[in-house]
């Protein structure tokens, strides 16, 4: 109560609903009192501080910049009540369910950044095309723009209605890419190389503990290949030529493309 306090003295706000923004970082909070009072309220700040939930945000439908990193929040629920965010900051925190915070943030269609890095759900396996899957809206996630290449990949993995065939050109093996939003995600292990291993400079540094991640990642890389073969069809046999009163007609090519 006292930082607020304090913040909207230092501001010279006498009504609440003159109050726009709070700067209520680096302050060694473990609680907020409600904020419903301030019903304008737009810009808040509440980094580096050390809270544990966002109870106190349930009412200020107005927010539409939120800065909740480096904090200990292991949940967010009630965030679903601020429609308005445009900007919500919550790396540096404990999130550790993946599932529970895509569904906060479903209904957040105004949300175009997003930070979740350096939470315990990052290292899920596909964690960002699952983010971007479920959150369509979102423009930068992790300080990283969102590529049209990261939107193709995620309807391939998670949507078979638009993906029914995936490219399984990679150690002779089929992709496997179905998707089960009630299965838990698998953690992916920590992979470490020997001291003395080195790569060459032109190869892929990328590791994976999963095949089928290897060979979809794979398949995707590979260039294009084109052959070119002459259409018999379309050349005329020596009666043919003699039977037809104007001139043969140029040979056709057919061109076929693999990946």
């Amino acid at each position: 109560l006292s930082a607020v306090e304090d913040q909207l003295k230092m501001c010279g706000h006498k009504r609440d609903v003159d109050v726009f923004e709070l700067f209520l970082s680096q302050k060694e909070l473990t609680d907020v009192i409600d904020l419903s009072r301030f019903k304008n309220l737009k810009y808040l700040w509440l980094h580096h501080n050390k809270l544990h939930g966002i109870a106190f945000l349930t009412r200020n439908h107005c927010l539409t910049e939120l800065y909740l990193n480096n904090n200990a929040i292991f949940e967010i629920v009630g965030l679903h009540y601020l429609p308005s965010l445009h900007i919500l900051l919550l790396h540096h925190n404990e999130l550790t369910k993946i599932d529970d915070t895509v569904k906060e943030l479903k209904g957040m269609l105004n949300l175009k950044t997003l930070s979740l890095y350096q939470n315990p759900l990052c290292q899920y396996n596909l964690y960002r095309l699952y983010i971007i899957y479920h959150l369509p809206g979102v423009e930068l996630l992790d300080r990283n723009q969102v590529t049209e290449k990261e939107r193709r990949s995620m309807i391939t993995i998670f949507n078979h209605k638009k993906a029914h065939i995936i490219q399984s050109i990679a150690f002779g093996g089929k992709v496997e890419t179905s998707w089960n939003p009630k299965l838990p995600l698998k953690q992916k292990p920590v992979q470490r190389l020997p001291s003395d291993f080195t790569f060459a400079d032109n190869v892929d540094k990328t590791m994976f503990d999963n095949l089928e991640d290897a060979v979809f990642v794979r398949s995707m890389k590979r260039s294009l290949m084109a052959l070119t073969t002459l259409n018999w069809d379309s050349v005329p046999m020596r009666e043919e030529k003699f039977l037809e009163e104007k001139g043969p007609e140029p040979p056709q090519l057919l061109t076929v493309t693999l990946r």
